[in-house]
């Protein structure tokens, strides 16, 4: 290995740089397919913080229904 001349030592690099670069197109052309799938989930603007009610007590649960009316007093 030893006894091989500056040009075969460049085509082997340029040769690596090659494969190297087909992988990492062959990556991104696979990566789309891997990404997140659209949801048919409909977008909306908030005027103001969400209240889940996963997140709050039962007796904010209660509250927070009743002050769901719709109107902004």
């Amino acid at each position: 290995m030893a006894g091989r001349g500056p040009q075969s030592f460049k085509k082997r690099q340029k040769e690596q740089q090659r494969k190297e670069k087909q992988l990492e197109k062959n990556q991104k052309r696979a990566q789309p397919k891997d990404g997140p799938k659209s949801t048919e989930e409909e977008l909306f603007v908030l005027d103001g913080p969400m209240r889940l009610p996963e997140f709050m007590d039962d007796d904010e649960v209660a509250v927070a229904d009743d002050d769901d009316d719709g109107d902004d007093d």
